[in-house]
C-alpha cells in the first residue's frame, strides 16, 4: 500500500487503497452485524419483545443516521485523513460494552457506539473511494460496498459458530476486527494525506452539476424516496427474518443464521455487481431494475415453504443490492463538489429508513404476527416506478 504514495493518480485506480478501503469496511460491517444477528439470544436472555429488538436497531442506526451527513459535510471542507481511525475506536468500545452489557438501557449504549463509529467510517471511507477510483467510480464505490456487504454475511455465519454457542461474552473477541481495521486505516490516513497534499499543488478544477440545482434536488428526492423503499424491505430480512423463520418453520437459532447468511451473501455479489455494470450501461438503467425487478420474488416470498423461501432470498438479495452502489454514483454525479455531503446523506438516510424500519415492523410484529410483515413489505419495491422521474445524465462515463 505504501508503494501507492503521494503519486496514486488521478488518471490511475489505487487497487491498494480499494483493497484497504474494502477490507476495513468488511471488518466494520462484521461488527455492525453482530448487532442483529445476536438478536435470539438477547431476546431469550432478557426477555425483550420484538419492540425492543426494533429500538435496538433504531439506537445504532439513528446515531448512524444523525450524524453521517453532518460528518460528510463537514469533511467536504475540512479533510480529515486520520478520522476512520478515531470511527472504529467508537466502534471497538461499543461491541466491548455489548459483550458485557446486561441491562437494556445498557445494550442501547452499546449499540449507539457501535452507531458512531459507523457514521464516521462511512462518508470518509466513500469519498477515499471516489479519490482512489482513476475516474471508474462506479467500480471503485461496488468494491468499497462489496466489502461492507461481505461483513454484513460474515456476522451472522460467526455469530451462528461462536456467539450463540458461547454466549454474548464471546463477542469481546471481534474487538480483534476493530483492532486490524484500525491498523489498515491509520495506513489509508497517510496515502490520503499525502494525496491531499499532491492535489493542493496542482491547480483547482470545480466540476458542476450536469442539471439546474432545482432539478439535482428533485432528483435526490426521488433517490432518497428509493432508498427508503430499498432498506424498508432490507431490514425486514436482516433483523426479522431468522425470528420468522424460527416462528414460521420451527429451525434452530443456528440454522436460522445460515440462511440468514445465504441472503446476506447474495447482496454482497449483488452489491459488487450494480456499480461496474453501472459504469458501462448507466447507472439509471441499474437502478430501474435493480428495485422494480425484485418485485416478483417479494410477492412470492410470504406464501412459500421453507425450502423454497431460502431459495427466493437468493434473486432478492442479488437484484435489490445492486441498487446502492447505482444510487451513490448517480447522486455524486448530480452534486460532484459534495461527494462527502452525499455519500454521508445516502448512508445515513438509509441506515435511518434501516432503524426505523426495525422499530416499525417490531411493533407491527407484536400487534399482528411476524408474518404480516412479509406480506405487507413485499409491495415496497413497486415505488421503484419512480425512477421514471429521474433526469438522463450523459457525463458518468469519465474513465480517466
Amino acid at each position: 500500500m505504501g508503494q501507492e504514495g503521494p503519486r496514486a493518480r488521478e488518471g490511475g485506480t489505487a487497487f491498494a487503497i480499494l483493497v484497504a478501503l474494502s477490507a476495513s469496511h468488511l471488518l466494520n460491517d462484521t461488527v455492525q452485524s453482530l448487532i442483529a444477528a445476536v438478536y435470539p439470544v438477547l431476546k431469550d436472555s432478557y426477555a425483550l419483545t420484538f419492540t425492543q429488538i426494533g429500538l435496538i436497531t433504531l439506537a445504532f442506526q439513528i446515531t448512524a443516521s444523525l450524524l453521517q451527513p453532518l460528518v460528510g459535510l463537514y469533511t467536504d471542507r475540512h479533510p480529515q485523513p486520520f478520522s476512520l481511525v478515531l470511527g472504529m475506536g467508537a466502534t471497538l468500545v461499543g461491541i466491548l460494552l455489548l459483550s458485557v452489557a446486561d441491562t437494556f438501557p445498557l445494550i442501547l449504549v452499546s449499540a449507539s457506539l457501535v452507531g458512531v463509529g459507523s457514521a464516521v467510517f462511512h462518508p470518509e471511507a466513500s469519498r477515499m473511494a471516489r479519490m482512489a477510483s482513476g475516474g471508474r467510480h462506479g467500480l471503485a464505490q461496488s468494491l468499497f460496498q462489496v466489502g461492507g456487504n461481505g461483513g454484513s454475511a460474515l456476522g451472522p455465519l460467526l455469530a451462528a459458530f461462536i456467539v450463540v454457542p458461547w454466549g454474548q461474552g464471546s463477542l469481546a473477541w471481534f474487538s480483534l476486527a476493530a483492532i486490524v481495521a484500525m491498523f489498515l486505516l491509520t495506513r489509508v490516513g497517510f496515502w490520503y494525506r499525502n494525496h491531499l497534499t499532491a492535489r493542493a499543488a496542482r491547480p483547482t478544477v470545480t466540476r458542476h452539476s450536469p442539471v439546474s440545482p432545482r432539478r439535482a434536488a428533485f432528483a435526490v428526492g426521488v433517490l432518497l424516496c428509493l432508498i427508503f423503499s430499498k432498506y424498508f424491505y432490507l431490514t425486514s430480512l436482516t433483523s426479522y427474518y431468522t425470528l420468522y423463520l424460527i416462528d414460521t418453520f420451527d429451525v434452530s437459532i443456528a440454522d436460522a443464521q445460515l440462511r440468514l447468511f445465504v441472503f446476506l451473501a447474495a447482496v454482497a455479489a449483488g452489491t459488487f455487481l450494480g456499480g461496474p455494470i453501472g459504469d458501462r450501461i448507466g447507472f439509471k438503467a441499474v437502478i430501474w431494475v435493480s428495485i422494480l425487478g425484485v418485485l416478483p420474488f417479494t410477492l412470492i416470498l410470504p406464501q412459500v415453504n421453507l425450502f423454497w423461501t431460502t431459495v427466493l432470498t437468493v434473486p432478492i438479495g442479488l437484484i435489490l443490492a445492486s441498487a446502492f452502489s447505482a444510487i451513490m454514483v448517480y447522486a455524486q454525479e448530480l452534486l460532484p463538489s459534495r461527494v462527502g455531503m452525499v455519500a454521508g446523506l445516502f448512508f445515513g438516510f438509509a441506515f435511518g429508513m434501516g432503524g426505523i424500519g426495525a422499530a416499525v415492523l417490531g411493533w407491527l410484529a407484536d400487534q399482528t404476527s411476524i408474518g404480516t410483515v412479509y406480506n405487507v413489505c413485499a409491495f415496497l419495491p413497486l415505488l421503484g416506478l419512480l425512477t421514471a422521474l429521474l433526469p438522463n445524465l450523459h457525463s458518468p462515463h469519465d474513465h480517466g
